[in-house]
């Protein structure tokens, strides 16, 4: 079962600022890219008609740590991380990593957590994970998680 995903993109000339980095609030971004590609990766959509009732997954926490700048045209590892699990919701790590620097090196950490939620008379309400996506994820080792 998975509790791990990885994935890489570059860095593109618009989610950098004035001093050419990449502004903080897109390794938010980096993270939800992940996220989205972990639930297709299951066969899913993080907003799913597949299951009955249809499901969606908020943001309830996220945090990120940065510990080294990326700029334009660096190559960004994301590193997903199944965190805990919960019967509705689930929490991710993430590592960053910049795969062009010799070596590669860390450059943010982060932590989201998200809740199964679907529609009742318009409004969101929280809901059990469905079975079919439950089932298919699990939380990662500890010794994983520590790294």
């Amino acid at each position: 079962m998975p509790y791990e995903f990885k994935i890489v993109r570059r860095v593109e000339f618009i989610e950098t600022d004035m001093a050419g980095i990449v502004h903080y609030s897109n390794f938010f971004r980096y993270m939800e890219f992940a996220e989205t590609a972990f639930i297709r990766s299951l066969g899913f959509s993080i907003w799913t008609q597949e299951t009955d009732p249809p499901v969606g997954w908020p943001r309830v926490h996220a945090e990120c740590d940065f510990t080294s700048p990326l700029r334009f045209e660096d190559e960004v590892e994301i590193h997903l991380l199944v965190a805990g699990k919960s019967a509705r919701s689930l929490s991710y790590a993430f590592r960053l990593r910049k795969l062009n620097a010799q070596p590669p090196i860390e450059v943010g950490r982060g932590l989201v957590t998200v809740v199964c939620v679907t529609q009742v008379n318009g409004k969101l309400a929280a809901t059990p994970l469905p079975k079919s996506i439950g089932d298919q994820i699990e939380v990662a080792p500890k010794e994983l998680l520590a790294a």
